[in-house]
């Protein structure tokens, strides 16, 4: 069974769901409640209305502590099982990469397999569907420009500044 939530914060409307196994999806800020409820794929009925499960409460305050820039990390139960075992082994290394740290597509290439895999890495990586608690926001391209993200070059910026590491970048490529 899948349940979720959706709220606003700050940063506008997100929603968390979760299977019997962990979290398995994340909807960056968006700015309607239904986008959030479209994009996660589940109808009116399926959200939790009156009680949260205490595992997408625990979800909820610590993303509203790490967007308000209180929290450098997640400590959730997580199902990936979604994925492929390639993708899976690259969420697990985007998992490793810390608060404040950006890495290359070709650094976790090479961590999964080889530098050959950069492109694939780059699939993987936009296929992720936790961005933040799964951090493909600190992956930039090996040139040292932002690269891609799932929820747009805006929202990138705005997570790698509240991280502090935007000015790692090279100025003309941000």
């Amino acid at each position: 069974m899948r349940q979720a939530i959706i709220f606003k914060s700050p940063w506008g409307w997100i929603g968390i769901s979760e299977t019997t196994k962990g979290i398995d999806a994340l909807v960056l800020p968006k700015a309607s409640r239904r986008d959030v409820l479209s994009e996660l794929r589940l109808s009116e009925a399926e959200l939790v209305k009156n009680r949260k499960s205490p595992r997408l409460q625990k979800a909820q305050t610590q993303l509203v502590s790490y967007l308000a820039g209180t929290r450098r990390s997640f400590d959730l139960p997580l199902d990936i099982s979604q994925g492929t075992m390639f993708q899976q082994k690259v969420w697990q290394v985007l998992r490793r990469i810390s608060y404040g740290r950006l890495r290359s597509y070709r650094w976790v290439a090479i961590r999964v397999g080889g530098k050959q895999y950069a492109r694939a890495v780059g699939n993987a990586v936009g296929a992720n569907p936790m961005p933040i608690i799964i951090p493909c926001h600190r992956v930039v391209a090996h040139d040292a420009s932002l690269g891609g993200f799932s929820g747009g070059l805006p929202t990138k910026r705005r997570l790698l500044t509240l991280e502090g590491t935007l000015v790692e970048l090279r100025p003309s490529r941000t």
